[in-house]
Order: structure tokens, then sequence, then C-alpha cells
């Protein structure tokens, strides 16, 4: 079962919340406080309120960082800062993914779904996609023939896609995790690496783009075509 530790001051609403969630198939334990939090047993996901009485959520979610038994765990903040700046500062303080309320359970259940895909699969250091293998912590990419030289925000891109397990990454996901920057002037940086990854890889139809959303690779539909 998936053990989950919700951060939120609001008793009315965390008690709400936590209902919903357990009756979904988790196991939550709710704590008021950033103190509370930080003295709490590890978890699978953390979900995280920004509006906490004895610190800011942002802060916290730094500390929570730095516990090493909860290196693998995936942080969510919620909040009613639905900003734009304010989710680019959740995210760049170590947040998986951040959530503006009101919010809605199902939705909410999805994404820690896909967030929890993500960093477990980040302890994996080789992925396989496709004909390619690609490994995290070498930072490399080869196929069958050998090698395959990436840029260093290639190979984020590359990176990103992969851990997503063939889920669909909008364009602003990635300009985020790979650019730090939700600039829509970045997005034809995007689309040229993009276009340079597809090249340098080699294989027909891996990196599929979703019109009007963003990209997602598709490994079981890729054929290779080699390079010369």
């Amino acid at each position: 079962m998936i053990k989950v530790l919700l951060v939120e001051d609001d008793v009315r609403l965390a008690d709400a919340l936590a209902g919903a969630l357990e009756s979904n198939g988790f196991e939550v334990a709710q704590v008021r406080t950033a103190a509370d939090a930080l003295e709490a047993a590890p978890a699978d996901v953390v979900l995280l309120d920004l509006g906490l009485p004895d610190m800011d959520g942002l802060e916290l979610c730094a500390l929570l960082r730095e516990r090493h038994d909860f290196g693998e765990t995936a942080i969510i903040m919620v909040s009613a800062r639905g900003r734009r700046s304010e989710r680019v500062r959740g995210l760049r303080s170590g947040a998986d993914d951040y959530v503006a309320k009101p919010l809605a359970v199902e939705e909410l259940c999805a994404r820690m779904e896909a967030v929890l895909r993500r960093t477990r699969r980040r302890h994996d250091p080789a992925l396989r996609v496709g004909p390619l293998r690609v490994d995290l912590d070498a930072r490399t990419v080869a196929d069958a023939d050998g090698p395959i030289e990436l840029t260093r925000k290639e190979f984020d891109l590359l990176a990103v896609l992969a851990r997503e397990e063939g889920a669909v990454v909008t364009r602003e996901q990635l300009l985020l995790r790979v650019w730090r920057t939700s600039w829509p002037g970045t997005l034809r940086t995007l689309e040229v690496h993009v276009g340079t990854l597809r090249s340098k890889l080699g294989v027909a139809g891996l990196i599929e783009t979703v019109r009007g959303v963003g990209y997602r690779l598709s490994p079981t539909g890729a054929a290779a075509t080699g390079r010369s």
C-alpha cells in the first residue's frame, strides 16, 4: 500500500482529503506543522501545503529533501497559490509536482501515481527505451551500434521523457524540468532540441508530438532506422 504523508494545517480539509485518499487505497498519515513533518516517518508521497503556521512550505520542502530517508519520496505541493511564478518556485525548491487548490481527488491520485513512476525510476540507472539503453547515472545513451553522443540538454530532455514511461509530458513541464523556466519564448529552443534529438537517436516514431500539449516516448511503436 502506498504511504502518504499529508502536511496540512486546515483540519477540516485534511480530514476530508485523507478520507478520500484512504477510500482510493492509500495509507495516510496527517501532520499539521512543519516541525511534525520533519519528525514524521518516511512515506512514498508527501502532499505539502505551503501555508503552514510555523514555516513556509517551500523551506520545508528543501529540508525534507536533505533527509536521507526521504531520498525516494515524491513531494507534491498542494496550495491555493496557483500563479505560474509560485509553481516555478515550488518545483525549484525540490517538489516533483505542484497542484493548485481547489483540487479534484481523481486528478490528485493520478498525479501521485505518475510522480511515483518517475521517482522510482530515478534509482534505476539503466532504462530500456525501445532499442536504446539510457544510463541515468553515467548519462550515456547507446544502441546496438554503440554510444550516441548527446549534449547535456539533449540528454536531460531524453531522461525526462524516459522516466515518464510513455506518458505525455507537457511543453511547460519540459521547460521547467530541463531549462528551469516557463518563459514561452523558450518553446522554440525546446522544439529545436526535440528535432536534433530525434535525428541523433535515429529511431522513427520514438518521440511523439502530442499537438497542443507536448511530447511522449513511444518505444513500443518505434522502429530502429539505424545510424550512418
